[in-house]
């Protein structure tokens, strides 16, 4: 059990730390379109900007789960590439159709890649949203100031 527990803890801390290098590429990248962003039409940026964001997430939780598919397939518990990865995603978006299980003395490990989809979605939903209102905030600033 207590192994169990260290490997699905590497795990979430693996995965946690692909989420805070995303996200502060995606700062970055944000940093550098600031300007571009704020200038008219906005409109059309916001399109694209949402539609990137969302993309770049799902990248994100993509990566997510094929951390956990790839530790799944190492550790033995499935028999093709396929099945660690259909029973990673099913696990890490919570959908848990149970068509698949993990064998017993690594159960564990499917609720804590639950916990961590659970949490990853949690905090690429906020991310989003935060992008949103930091850059409608500066548009409307931006409009501001020139009236």
């Amino acid at each position: 059990m207590l192994f169990q527990i260290a490997v699905g803890t590497g795990l979430l801390m693996t995965n946690i730390l692909i989420s805070a290098v995303a996200a502060m590429l995606l700062e970055v990248a944000f940093q550098r379109g600031h300007r571009w962003l704020l200038r008219e039409p906005h409109r059309p940026k916001l399109v694209l900007l949402l539609a990137g964001v969302s993309l770049w997430i799902l990248g994100v939780i993509t990566a997510g789960v094929w951390v956990w598919a790839a530790a799944f397939l190492s550790l033995g518990t499935f028999g093709s590439l396929e099945e660690a990865v259909y029973f990673a995603l099913v696990v890490y978006t919570t959908l848990g159709f149970g068509d698949v299980l993990l064998p017993q003395e690594w159960r564990l490990l499917a609720g804590m890649a639950a916990a961590n989809g659970f949490l990853n979605f949690g905090l690429m939903t906020a991310l989003l949203i935060e992008a949103l209102r930091q850059i409608r905030l500066g548009q409307f600033e931006a409009r501001r100031s020139r009236t």
